[in-house]
């Protein structure tokens, strides 16, 4: 059973991720980078995948949460709230480049929140194991996402392409992360059923 105290805190969490603005306890990794000009439809175009960042960051957080919820082990609870922490940072820092960028985040993000956190405490109800090739396996599509925007992105933009560089890294650590703490590979099947999904989600975001 869960403790509703503990429901109560997650779902602060859910509004929080969702209305109030996320802070950064590193530095932006663009704060150096000098901004380049941009046409336009450049300032569209980078507006629209940064959006498409943010709202993947939104379903991390849900996913982490929802796992948190219902992972059994003490460590892996504690891990993945650690993971959600970072997390945190990667919507502050996406948040911020569509602001500059004179774009809007998604309007879906409600819908991309609820989905993930259901996902995410169904996971975690399936045992540890799990749980964490869960979490594994969503960084790792997560990743070539960001390696594909990374293509996909004006050259110019130095100032995206330093934040999605570093969001890469910290993804790929979290996938890390959870198969050394014991995660399964998952079958194929689910891991095209994620694909799918993941698919959706960035082809809408990107247009609203």
């Amino acid at each position: 059973m869960f403790n509703l105290d503990r429901i109560i805190i997650e779902f602060d969490k859910g509004l929080r991720t969702l209305l109030a603005d996320a802070h950064s306890v590193r530095p932006h990794p663009d704060a150096d980078v000098m901004e380049s000009p941009l046409d336009e439809n450049e300032k569209k175009h980078a507006a629209a995948l940064m959006r498409v960042n943010h709202s993947g960051e939104i379903c991390a957080q849900a996913l982490y949460q929802g796992q948190a919820l219902t992972a059994k082990d003490p460590v892996v609870q504690k891990k993945l709230q650690q993971a959600a922490l970072e997390e945190t940072e990667h919507l502050a820092w996406t948040a911020h480049r569509v602001q500059e960028l004179g774009g809007h985040l998604s309007a879906l993000n409600p819908l991309w929140y609820t989905g993930s956190l259901v996902m995410g405490a169904f996971a975690g109800m399936l045992g540890d194991k799990w749980n964490l090739g869960f979490l594994s396996e969503t960084e790792q599509q997560v990743g070539r996402h960001l390696q594909s925007h990374l293509a996909r992105l004006p050259v110019e933009d130095g100032k995206s392409r330093a934040i999605v560089e570093q969001m890469y890294t910290d993804e790929i650590g979290h996938s890390e992360m959870a198969m050394a703490l014991g995660g399964a590979v998952l079958p194929k099947p689910a891991k095209m059923l994620m694909k799918i999904n993941g698919k959706i989600m960035t082809s809408v975001a990107y247009m609203v």
